[in-house]
């Protein structure tokens, strides 16, 4: 039987499915509606797509690293509450999603949602989450995911608040010695406290830096107007350098100093000079559940009341 776009948009209407989902279901069931609903019930999708225009902004980050410390992932997979994102099954399948984003070949959400779900090829990644909304009972999202390789170096994770935060820090170097990971955990910590926006100065685009300097300075100049320019100078010079202390992870003060000035890079030289190694931190990704979005406001004993009913 012919499936006709009237056919499919009567069927969305129905369940609140996907337009390729319903077109999916009338076609292995021959255009039967009766049937093809039924099919998008047994695979979840009828109940997913009706939850999904809830906001999900809870949930957890997780990461994966292979064995040799050599590849990982991290990826954040949102729930609607935290009652669920506390809950063991979502953390299983949250830990499946960052295994299968640590081998993905995906350039993007939408193309790693397209592929094959590793731990049962039959189904695709949405699809496994759409059974895993419906399991659950209440909308999911896997929002992002990076994915870090370190062929001349490691990888270490950290992970802050049971998920709420996770960290991947990558780093050249020629040894995988204990000090040396410990010494990248603390740094990934450091990233995870101060929410660095680059690893060093070398990242940061000229223009933006000059862009800086020129507002620094107009402000310098009605501050201090009777000041020659090379006071104006060491002010803007000044105040640069204090801004980019703030956002560059290497040059922000190492919350652990004990002295209270040491940089994050003279840290990591210190530690690298006592172990008789090179340590080169080259990047690091930063996720906060639910950064950017929308949450929503309920207090404790309502969304208690939402998980019974």
């Amino acid at each position: 039987m012919a499936i006709t776009a009237a056919m499919v948009k009567e069927l969305r209407d129905m369940t609140g499915a996907g337009m390729m989902d319903c077109k999916k279901a009338l076609g292995a069931t021959d255009g039967n509606m009766d049937e093809a609903i039924e099919f998008l019930r047994k695979n979840g999708l009828a109940k997913a797509e009706k939850k999904s225009g809830r906001i999900a902004a809870e949930g957890v980050v997780a990461t994966n690293i292979s064995a040799d410390g050599k590849v990982a992932s991290i990826v954040e997979v949102n729930s609607e509450t935290d009652f669920v994102a506390k809950n063991e099954k979502f953390q299983a399948y949250v830990a499946d999603v960052a295994a299968q984003a640590a081998t993905t070949s995906a350039a993007d959400i939408e193309a790693f949602l397209a592929e094959p779900w590793a731990k049962d090829t039959s189904v695709t990644v949405k699809e496994q989450l759409a059974s895993m909304i419906a399991t659950i009972g209440e909308n999911m999202n896997i929002r992002r995911f990076a994915q870090v390789k370190a062929e001349d170096g490691v990888v270490v994770s950290y992970i802050h608040a049971g998920g709420k935060i996770g960290v991947l820090v990558q780093a050249k170097t020629d040894s995988d010695s204990d000090a040396v990971k410990e010494c990248l955990k603390n740094v990934a910590m450091q990233v995870a406290a101060l929410n660095p926006k680059f690893t060093s100065r070398n990242e940061i685009d000229q223009d933006y830096i000059a862009h800086e300097t020129e507002i620094l300075k107009e402000a310098a100049k009605k501050e201090k107007p009777d000041a020659n320019d090379k006071i104006i100078e060491g002010m803007v010079k000044g105040r640069v350098n204090k801004e980019l202390k703030e956002i560059c992870l290497l040059d922000q003060v190492y919350v652990k100093a004990e002295d209270g000035k040491q940089s994050v890079g003279a840290y990591v030289d210190s530690v690298a000079k006592a172990e008789g190694c090179n340590i080169e931190v080259v990047t690091f990704v930063r996720y906060e559940t639910g950064e950017g979005l929308e949450k929503k406001e309920e207090d404790f004993a309502a969304e208690v009341a939402a998980q019974l009913q």
